[in-house]
């Protein structure tokens, strides 16, 4: 199971860049929380979960990614139940159940590390197809394997980790291929289903929705959010306020200004320039994940790969148009700055998962 890799193949480019974005992130961690009695002390706890990350990414990139897709069905039961266990024992906090007590203080949220077995789960059974082409019926069938766990976890409610779920499916029924006329039949699906699911949301969710196409229709309400979140960035103007300086968020009206809308707040502290700055780190990243995949020895690593990829660009997207106000507001972190154990370990390991990939390349 255990096959040591060779630290020269290992992704220190990649190591670089992530540490680089991880170092911004605790900066600006520090910076919104270090004058506040609840958060205080979060940057340091980040800098532990960054510095375990590190230490998980490098055992996973030890393990054979063969190894691990032939249990992840086994894998993928346990997190079913696991997710299941949430609804029944789970921490409530903010309205939705997530969270498993692990010791005081200490929260293991299920959802993000079942993405890692959707990974997994997706490459293997894509490599085990035995038609060139994905037919109907294999899409069915891997649909309701990620429509489980999309289901508990929608049920907490957090419908944004949920739709996390959906670009890994994407990004392998693009790769395997599929046939136009089933692409069609699935535009024709979505636009049934889609008010359907609106009809059913959340008020909160559905509040978030209308909020993000008129946040002024609620600006002291659902609105709120959304409105501050855009003054912090456009505030940032060129070189940004500074650290510690930013108004909106050291004055407590930009909302969790460490975790959902960390990069509003650094956007008013670091300006354009910093933005910019993070941004291409992250496309840097992206780019080294998908080289692994271009380089991979085999389809299941190059499903990996991409899996990776396509679930980080979705956080990346997602959360940078949330902010500035072209996506509703969601619980989706910003990966390697966000506050949080859970998110932070979630990610390290996928990478980790991508070097596994790597290092193997030239493996017969």
């Amino acid at each position: 199971m255990f096959q040591s890799a060779n630290t020269r193949d290992f992704d220190w480019a990649m190591l670089f860049v992530v540490l680089a974005i991880c170092g911004l992130g605790v900066l600006q961690i520090f910076s919104a929380t270090h004058d506040s009695a609840l958060w205080q002390g979060s940057w340091w706890k980040q800098v532990i979960f960054i510095a375990a990350g590190i230490l998980l990414m490098w055992i996973v990139t030890q393990i054979d990614y063969h190894v691990m897709m032939l249990r992840i069905y086994p894998v993928y039961i346990a997190s079913v139940l696991l997710l299941a266990a949430v609804l029944v024992i789970g921490k409530t906090a903010w309205g939705s159940t997530r969270w498993i007590v692990l010791h005081k203080g200490i929260n293991l949220q299920v959802s993000e590390f079942a993405k890692i077995v959707i990974i997994l789960m997706v490459a293997r059974f894509l490599t085990e197809m035995k038609t060139d082409v994905l037919e109907i019926g294999d899409l069915l069938k891997l649909g309701a394997l990620i429509a489980v766990p999309m289901a508990l976890i929608a049920k907490e409610p957090d419908l944004g980790t949920a739709l996390t779920y959906l670009p890994i499916l994407a990004i392998g029924v693009v790769l395997a291929g599929l046939r136009w006329k089933y692409w069609l039949a699935i535009g024709i699906v979505a636009l049934i289903v889609v008010p359907i699911v609106f009809a059913n949301l959340q008020p909160y969710q559905k509040g978030r929705i209308v909020s993000f196409l008129d946040p002024e229709r609620d600006p002291r309400g659902d609105g709120y959010q959304l409105i501050q979140s855009k003054i912090a960035v456009g505030a940032g103007g060129t070189w940004g306020k500074g650290i510690t300086q930013g108004t909106q968020t050291q004055l407590r009206f930009l909302p969790v200004p460490h975790t959902d809308f960390i990069f509003s707040a650094f956007a008013e502290e670091h300006g354009f320039v910093g933005v910019v700055f993070v941004l291409i780190l992250y496309f840097v990243l992206l780019m080294q994940v998908v080289q692994d995949a271009q380089t991979a020895p085999d389809r299941a690593g190059m499903y990996i790969c991409m899996g990776v990829a396509a679930l980080l660009l979705f956080h990346i997207l997602v959360n940078v148009g949330m902010v500035v106000g072209r996506m509703p507001v969601t619980g989706i972190p910003l990966p390697l700055m966000s506050y949080g154990g859970s998110s932070i370990w979630s990610t390290f390991l996928m990478l980790g998962l991508a070097n596994s990939v790597r290092v193997r390349r030239f493996v017969n």
